[in-house]
């Protein structure tokens, strides 16, 4: 992180508030602000991790399936269930996306030894290889965007949006 940086000027959502004060000056912006903000990075950096993930030959969404995967730990394997819970996608998004890495020969299907009716879902080394690449990428996207930020202040807006997620229904 860099040394601690002055606070940035007004921006597009400071513009929006004031226009809201203008004809609504009793409506409290200050929620409108902060979410109009979380909103406007989220669209932006998800962008760029998508930019970031294509030119490892994958989409977001796929990159989450191979990255989880990944974190399960050795031996990379999962279930397609396992998978669909943990990424919140009903099971018809996950085959497309499980058809998709595994025609890239990033994962492999086979049956699971304990569950006849069941498949386990294992990373290949080229699927390993290509998410360690691909999650160091994005890691340095994700920092070159804190870098207005110095430790301290990353520290706290971690805790500060993990409070505020709490919170969140």
């Amino acid at each position: 992180m860099t040394e601690h940086t002055p606070a940035a000027g007004p921006d597009a959502v400071d513009a929006i508030a004031a226009q809201w004060y203008a004809v609504r000056p009793d409506l409290d912006t200050a929620p409108m602000a902060v979410f109009g903000r979380i909103y406007r990075i989220t669209k932006a950096m998800g962008d760029e991790m998508e930019r970031t993930y294509n030119r490892y030959g994958i989409s977001r969404g796929e990159f989450d399936v191979v990255a989880t995967l990944r974190r399960s730990g050795t031996p990379y394997t999962l279930s397609p269930r396992e998978l669909s819970a943990t990424l919140m996608l009903t099971t018809g998004g996950m085959t497309g996306r499980l058809d998709k890495l595994e025609k890239a020969g990033l994962l492999g299907r086979a049956p699971d030894p304990h569950d006849r009716r069941g498949l386990k879902v294992t990373l290949t080394e080229r699927g390993l290889a290509l998410i360690d690449e691909a999650v160091t990428a994005g890691v340095e996207v994700q920092r070159a965007a804190l870098t207005g930020l110095d430790e301290d202040e990353v520290r706290v807006l971690t805790a500060l949006l993990r409070k505020l997620m709490a919170g969140v229904p």
